[in-house]
């Protein structure tokens, strides 16, 4: 048996940099990792749809260029397989920079299965330490639905190199949505089905209509409130809206219906608490009910995000991190973001709020961009000034968001961004814009 301080099972962001921090303070540390480094964000996930959205991105721009005076002069067409030999020229970049940061670290290849709450074995050889962190992702999850084998995953979209003609996408979240732009900018034809009333269901409602509106007007179908009921050969998506029956069909079916967590063998055998499936966990320790197990990232189902996931580990580890403030984003066209509470969530708690908004087309920057789709919604304490949330759709959303989650982390109010001198012209106006319509 190896003894270590540590065992780090996942080499995810959660993961490695947790590893990386932990060797840096001093620490024996073992990172098991049965796949590739980098886990779910850098393979299949965060880094490998940011490569497809720029591609995508780059034909809108192509489309739109003559408008800004650029005349391109042929019709734009994507090659989605010279995309994907990019997408994977990045990611392979990116895991070497993974194995550099992990240089002190002793990572073993294979599949970790606990015997014991300090103890797990891979490929026959076990390795002991007094805490050992799960960090094992999650997969992606599908319906229960007759002809669910039919449809793809979003794993399979990010290794396909052929361009669907047409695309039912059944989900409506962040990861279908996501995938309903890069393909509507590519030249596919999109249809979305979404169970709830709304997109983005966790995101501000108002927010979330107007980037499905913004959608809408790019030629992505949106259909709200139905519920799928089965997909049949021909790709035909039979669903229920409103006590009727109705169905679409296209070349190729993507069920993004969220994500399932990865346990390794073993933790239910010890016991270990589940809520959901997922890990329970304790949302400022990250310990489970198995003394010395912790579980970060999406594997504790807290929040599927992979800075949730490293500044989980973060605070395993000992550091100061305001778990509390985790901002999201989603990579459409026009992106959207949000930190903090929604309105719904603020008025749920009863809570007396002040709400103030900014639209982008009153923005020099993004109208000078030709981006004049978005806005801005901020939401305050009236008591004391104090930011509470803030929503985002528009061009560079994602970027937009640090500066209202700085806010919220920090007991900020909105005159303490007001009194901040914001550059001109910029996109990041739009903020003060919207705290100085509070009310």
């Amino acid at each position: 048996m190896t003894d270590f301080d540590l065992i780090i099972i996942g080499s995810g962001p959660g993961g490695y940099t947790t590893a990386a921090r932990a060797a840096a303070s001093g620490l024996r540390v073992m990172l098991c990792e049965r796949d590739e480094l980098g886990g779910t964000c850098l393979n299949r996930g965060c880094i490998p749809t940011k490569a497809l959205c720029h591609t995508a991105s780059l034909a809108a721009a192509a489309r739109e260029a003559a408008a800004a005076g650029v005349n391109i002069g042929r019709e734009i067409s994507v090659d989605l397989a010279a995309a994907m030999n990019r997408k994977d020229s990045i990611v392979a970049e990116l895991r070497q920079g993974v194995a550099m940061e992990l240089k002190d670290v002793t990572v073993i290849k294979g599949e970790a299965s606990f015997l014991a709450a300090d103890t797990i074995e891979i490929d026959g050889t076990q390795y002991n330490a007094p805490q050992i962190v799960v960090a094992t992702g999650s997969r992606p999850a599908m319906l229960d639905i007759p002809g669910a084998e039919l449809a793809v995953n979003s794993d399979f979209m990010l290794s396909c190199r052929e361009l669907p003609e047409s695309i039912t996408i059944i989900g409506g979240g962040v990861i279908g949505i996501e995938f309903a732009s890069i393909l509507a900018d590519c030249g596919a034809k999109v249809t979305v089905i979404e169970y709830c009333q709304e997109i983005l269901p966790p995101f501000d409602a108002e927010v979330a209509k107007r980037l499905r509106m913004c959608l809408k007007r790019r030629g992505i179908k949106i259909i709200t409130g139905a519920a799928v009921k089965s997909i049949e050969e021909g790709m035909k998506v039979t669903y229920e809206s409103k006590g009727r029956l109705s169905a679409v069909e296209s070349s190729m079916v993507l069920m993004a219906v969220g994500r399932r967590p990865v346990l390794p063998a073993g933790l239910e055998q010890l016991g270990i608490e589940l809520h959901r499936g997922f890990i329970k966990a304790d949302p400022l320790t990250m310990e489970s009910s198995l003394k010395g197990v912790y579980a970060i990232g999406d594997v504790n189902g807290l929040c599927l995000l992979a800075h949730a996931a490293e500044a989980q580990g973060a605070a395993l580890l000992g550091h100061k991190i305001n778990l509390g403030v985790i901002p999201s984003a989603v990579f459409c066209r026009p992106e959207c973001a949000m930190a903090g509470l929604t309105e719904e969530q603020a008025r749920s708690r009863e809570i007396d709020i002040m709400v103030g908004q900014s639209t982008f087309r009153s923005n020099g920057k993004a109208i000078a961009m030709g981006e004049p789709d978005g806005m801005v919604k901020v939401i305050a304490d009236r008591s004391n000034g104090k930011l509470l949330g803030c929503h985002i759709c528009g061009a560079h959303a994602a970027d937009l968001i640090a500066e209202p989650a700085l806010a919220i982390a920090h007991g900020l109010t909105a005159a303490d961004l007001l009194a901040t001198v914001h550059t001109h012209p910029t996109l990041g106006e739009v903020i003060p814009r919207a705290l100085s319509a509070l009310a």
